[in-house]
């Protein structure tokens, strides 16, 4: 709960903040060196929501964890990355856009009449926030019990099912999340064509995103390319093709 945005990273995010969380506990779970670090490799990967949703998700992955062992680990890692994205859907617009915006309306015309009792009350809400992440993991940590006990047999077909969803959270992090455009345009006479609303957008929408990451996807295949160098690397691309015109330094409108 505290831990959620203090291990973030760009190439992995939570991932570390969730290995810090589950440390302890898989270490009782897994007794066995090597199964312990095979599951702490397995956190390590990539995850973010919003903290207050992720106790639930946790919740369940780690109930699958104790029940099945580290054989559980492709269905924990196709769970996690299924229900992150609609999970950080939901929390983000509760937690950073409707409680502030109401109780924040509401304390602040308080305050300009002189009466503290707005601030009270959404220290009172945190506090309830806060219960609720608690009780959101022991709901998830249930769900996670039910699942593995009243669905064992079905559970190879739940984990290719998360598994789908979760590469479609991903595809459509990279369409919404990587913005990259050419302002290239083409002039016949008085004709002007647009490069990126003209052809690439008409061959497929967030064409250009999609080539970057399946460039950036094979790089870090390689030995060779690290993160930092993909980075640096991306950096450069983004410079030059700035520089010459090819490339875009805002997002398209």
């Amino acid at each position: 709960m505290f831990m959620g945005v203090n291990n973030f990273n760009y190439e992995t995010q939570q991932g570390p903040s969730v290995v810090w969380s589950f440390s302890k506990v898989l270490r009782k779970i897994y007794p066995n060196d090597d199964d312990y670090v095979a599951s702490l490799d397995n956190h390590f990967k990539y995850f973010n929501t919003t903290t207050a949703m992720a106790g639930m998700i946790l919740g369940a992955t780690l109930a699958m964890e104790e029940h099945d062992g580290i054989k559980s680990k492709d269905a924990v890692q196709a769970l996690k990355t299924s229900l992150m994205g609609p999970f950080a859907g939901v929390g983000d617009t509760i937690i950073w856009i409707l409680l502030p915006t109401i109780m924040g309306s509401i304390a602040g015309y308080m305050a300009l009449q002189g009466n503290p009792l707005g601030a009270i009350i959404w220290l009172f809400v945190d506090m309830l926030l806060f219960w609720a992440r608690i009780k959101l993991f022991d709901i998830g940590y249930d769900s996670g019990v039910k699942l593995v006990t009243t669905m064992a047999n079905q559970l190879s077909a739940f984990t290719e099912a998360a598994s789908v969803m979760g590469i479609t959270v991903v595809g459509t992090l990279i369409a919404t999340v990587v913005k990259v455009y050419t302002p290239l345009q083409f002039q016949f006479g008085k004709v002007k064509l647009a490069m990126q609303t003209g052809v690439l957008d008409k061959i497929m929408p967030a064409l250009l995103p999609a080539l970057v990451a399946w460039m950036v996807y094979k790089l870090l295949g390689s030995k060779k390319w690290t993160p930092n160098r993909v980075i640096v690397l991306i950096l450069v691309i983004a410079l030059v093709g700035s520089f010459f015109g090819i490339l875009g330094v805002q997002p398209a409108k």
